[in-house]
């Protein structure tokens, strides 16, 4: 019971922390939609499976003591972060009234790319690997059952994708959004630069 209670703590307070996550759930609902954020943050709950599994195969402490492999994932995420961010910098704005790219005559995100802008974020943020793997590390006990570490890991997900979820239907509620929307270019500008201020800190953290 211990063990589970200090798992979901952990979980918790790393989910709602703001970083990388919320900022692209807050862009995809903001710019394409309830429907976008929360199958990006679908997809920041699958990839947070991916360093739950290699965590538990024992791959999670390999990447985490091996510093070049783990600066190349660190890059890769940073340089991800920094294009949607740029991404988001050089987006057209929509015109005054409408609500979506779709009723605006842009193309609209489709389904796979939300969950594969949610699934590069998260998958490749070397933050949550080493989240995951300091979590089965230091908490998990080595007798722990198997089925019950893949447990913690659903539960890690669910977190992840019930958290984000109510973050993308919030910012993509009606008043909210056509208020943000209403100052388009600002809310561009902050995501984007934010987007890109995690990418350059990630890419110049010391993570080992």
């Amino acid at each position: 019971m211990t063990e589970l209670l200090a798992v979901a703590v952990i979980t918790v307070l790393a989910v709602i922390s703001p970083g990388a996550d919320f900022a692209m759930v807050t862009r995809n609902s903001l710019l394409h939609g309830r429907r976008a954020g929360v199958l990006c943050a679908l997809g920041i709950a699958l990839g947070v499976q991916v360093h739950v599994l290699y965590t538990m195969f024992g791959v999670g402490l390999l990447i985490a003591h091996a510093p070049a492999l783990l600066h190349g994932i660190k890059l890769v995420g940073a340089a991800y972060l920094v294009w949607i961010g740029w991404k988001t910098l050089s987006a057209q704005a929509l015109p005054i009234g409408e609500t979506s790219a779709e009723s605006a005559g842009t193309p609209t995100l489709s389904a796979s790319a939300a969950l594969r802008v949610g699934f590069l974020t998260n998958a490749l943020n070397p933050k949550t690997t080493l989240f995951v793997v300091s979590t089965y590390t230091q908490v998990v006990h080595p007798g722990t059952p198997p089925a019950v570490q893949f447990g913690y890991g659903v539960f890690m997900s669910a977190a992840h994708a019930a958290w984000f979820a109510l973050v993308a239907v919030v910012f993509a509620s009606g008043a909210l959004r056509r208020s943000l929307l209403a100052r388009q270019r600002i809310v561009d500008r902050v995501i984007g630069v934010t987007l890109i201020g995690l990418g350059l800190a990630l890419g110049l953290a010391r993570l080992a």
